[in-house]
């Protein structure tokens, strides 16, 4: 479905899409905090620590361009989580493959998350093309 030029979405959803990315980089930040040894110790793991603070930046850049670019809300939401679902399937397979930390909560962050990801792909998709969300 295709919206029409200067069409508005419910505000719901451009609050829906920016929830999604303010929440997906708050914890990315801290699982970061979480890999350098600030938030908890004993998960430290330098590699993951950056990975997912980059992700986190990520997320917040989009979230941060949903107000610049209010018309771009959904494919700047599309973009922010595809970008982010790639980092942390990235980080799932060095899970497996044993590079990365395999911890419990490691694992049952990076599969958590995957989830809210996708839900947040599914939010943002649904958005019409072209569609603006009311500030």
């Amino acid at each position: 479905m295709v919206a029409k030029e200067g069409a508005t979405a419910s505000p719901r959803t451009g609050r829906a899409i920016r929830f999604f990315l303010l929440f997906e980089a708050a914890t990315y930040l801290g699982a970061a905090l979480s890999h350098f040894g600030i938030f908890v110790g004993g998960y430290e793991h330098r590699a993951a620590g950056t990975a997912e603070s980059v992700i986190a930046t990520v997320l917040l850049a989009g979230l941060a361009a949903t107000w610049t670019a209010p018309a771009f809300t959904r494919g700047t939401g599309l973009a922010a989580q595809t970008l982010a679902l790639l980092g942390t399937l990235v980080g799932l397979f060095t899970i497996a493959i044993g590079v990365g930390p395999r911890t419990v909560p490691d694992l049952a962050y990076h599969v958590s998350i995957v989830g809210v990801l996708i839900w947040g792909l599914v939010v943002a998709k649904r958005t019409p093309s072209g569609a603006r969300p009311s500030a």
